[in-house]
């Protein structure tokens, strides 16, 4: 199939930058041009935020019954479009088809969830202390919103942040990864031919720093969500501080994995392997400082690596590849030079550690043990098919380490006690820990970090939550 026509969505128009500046979209899987995206200049942030306002003061009254059936459409129609959206996606961002169909699907899913949650945004009465006198808390959506999205997930770092405003009642600009554009637009397409009135949602890309920078502190913006790096987070969560602007930041992990001797050690690795290589490790809760008990180490050393190397590496599109291409050429660097280093300080390589071919940005799943706690591996989240294998012995040296570094997304363990359960999940400091599953974002549930990974979640009640404003009305009767 070919590549779709990408451009800018702004105040219900599909139409290019003003400037007519492009940027030329590569495909991963073979280093060569599908097409191009549009950079938007000021003139079109301008217009977008204009189309924002208006957008806001429409749809914040408009029922959340009749928001609910909007968005209920839009979803139907990412069903009906699902493996062409995912043919897309597999094209700019190098995933397997498979995984691109699964988060098409899963973003049609997201959609449906929060266009019931939104119906239940309810306010509460409190008990007033003198007769006739209403106490009443109700709940109202933040203002029009500028969401800013990472190209790992194209489609489902978007989704979540943008169904959850819509059933708040918020409007939004959406600054989409250009890397990886087109799967991003059919997700807004779906939601303008659902019948979304012109400016709630516009789309732009463009230069990051240029974007964050004019729409953050612009006073029509009430609050900013960004998914990406905690350097990048930081800076934007600084500036929004300044105007006061309120914020969710889902920044980056390095999510460790805990096997007590007591595991199922042959299942722990199954699942890991597959948590591990899902989407080339380009996932900011991807498994990746593995800490396993001495007793049972080498025994999840050879289940690990055996699985690692039994993955197929090859062009997303092809229908027996596993795991498909790094999103881009720095991707392919980064790997190579924490590899490298990683063996320079003692590191061995039990599995992959190297590119596969000359075209395209693919690299082997890759297993490394022995990894002294100074290598740029451990301490730098690697976003990448690399599996960093140690042991420990004791229970209080795994968390020392599961708890060593500023970050604090996800975490895991795997133990058949329920004890050891209760006591991990317990002093692990991080926002989200799975034990013996992979069972992390579910649209239904919270999605978060602590400490260097970020504020706020997104998901569950909680991601509805953070696009609604509380106030709070005390009426006395005449």
């Amino acid at each position: 199939m070919s590549y779709p026509s990408v451009q800018l969505h702004i105040d219900g128009k599909w139409r290019p930058a003003a400037t007519g500046r492009t940027l030329k979209v590569i495909n991963p899987a073979t280093e060569e041009p599908v097409g191009t995206v549009p950079h938007a200049d000021r003139s079109d942030l301008d217009e977008a935020l204009a189309s924002a306002e208006k957008g806001f003061r429409l749809w914040r009254n408009v029922s959340p019954l009749d928001r609910s059936k909007v968005m209920r459409k839009a979803a139907d129609l990412i069903r009906e479009r699902a493996d062409k959206i995912a043919a897309i996606m597999t094209m700019e961002q190098g995933k397997v088809l498979a995984e691109a169909r699964l988060e098409t699907m899963n973003a049609a899913d997201i959609i449906d969830w929060f266009a019931e949650e939104g119906r239940r945004a309810y306010g509460r009465l409190i008990p007033a202390r003198s007769p006739g006198v209403y106490q009443l808390v109700i709940k109202e959506p933040v203002g029009p919103v500028a969401a800013f999205t990472p190209w790992n997930f194209p489609i489902n770092q978007v989704v979540k942040k943008l169904s959850a405003a819509l059933a708040a009642g918020c409007s939004m600009i959406v600054k989409a990864p250009e890397e990886t554009p087109a799967s991003p637009a059919e997700l807004i397409r779906a939601f303008v031919d659902a019948g979304l009135p012109d400016g709630v949602v516009n789309l732009v890309y463009g230069i990051p720093s240029e974007i964050s920078e004019y729409l953050i502190p612009h006073p029509v913006i009430r609050k900013i969500s960004f998914t990406g790096s905690t350097k990048v987070g930081k800076d934007l969560a600084a500036m929004a501080g300044l105007h006061m602007k309120r914020v969710t930041m889902e920044l980056g992990g390095h999510a460790p994995v805990i096997v007590f001797d007591d595991a199922d050690v042959e299942s722990a690795a199954k699942i890991m392997v597959a948590a591990k290589y899902r989407n080339a490790g380009q996932v900011c809760i991807s498994p990746t400082r593995f800490l396993v008990q001495e007793a049972v180490y080498d025994k999840f050393v050879q289940h690990f690596v055996d699985g690692a190397k039994s993955i197929k590496v090859g062009n997303g599109l092809e229908p027996d590849s596993k795991m498909g291409a790094l999103a881009n050429d720095r991707r392919v660097a980064a790997i190579e030079d924490m590899v490298q280093d990683a063996v320079s300080k003692g590191g061995k390589v039990q599995a992959g550690g190297n590119r596969v071919g000359n075209k395209g940005y693919f690299f082997e799943p890759t297993v490394v043990t022995n990894v002294p706690k100074s290598a740029r591996a451990m301490n730098d989240e690697p976003f990448a098919p690399l599996a960093l294998i140690s042991s420990f012995a004791k229970f209080d040296e795994a968390v020392e380490e599961a708890n060593r570094l500023p970050f604090g997304l996800a975490s895991y363990s795997f133990t058949r006690s329920a004890k050891t359960a209760a006591a991990i999940g317990a002093a692990v400091d991080a926002g989200m820990m799975s034990i013996n599953s992979f069972a992390l974002a579910l649209t239904e549930t919270p999605f978060g970090g602590v400490r260097d990974s970020g504020y706020g979640s997104e998901g569950g009640t909680e991601g509805l939550e953070a696009y609604l404003s509380t106030k709070f009305i005390s009426q006395t009767g005449v």
